[in-house]
């Protein structure tokens, strides 16, 4: 996965999450959504690249303060730990 921040101002963040699909961008807009500060997320894909694997456009509105960097990092933790959750589920399971 590589990232690339396209735009970014006090509250407002573009950035290209290369490699990825919707499974994993529906995921993290989704922890997004669930950050306190995070006015509104969602994704498109590029609308700039043809053929092949095209790569995401991940944007991020914020607001009272929070960085979008923040936001993103936060959500990013918030989805490792529901996935170790869910390992671990998994794993007592068996």
């Amino acid at each position: 996965m590589e990232l690339r921040v396209i735009d970014k101002t006090d509250e407002e963040l573009r950035m290209e999450v290369a490699g990825e699909d919707h499974t994993f961008m529906n995921v993290l807009k989704g922890a997004l959504l669930e950050t306190e500060g995070v006015a509104a997320a969602t994704y498109d894909v590029n609308p700039e690249q043809s053929g092949g694997q095209t790569d995401p456009i991940l944007s991020v509105k914020t607001e009272g303060g929070l960085d979008p960097l923040d936001a993103v990092a936060e959500a990013s933790r918030r989805v490792q730990d529901m996935t170790a959750d869910f390992y671990d589920a998994f794993e007592a399971a068996l």
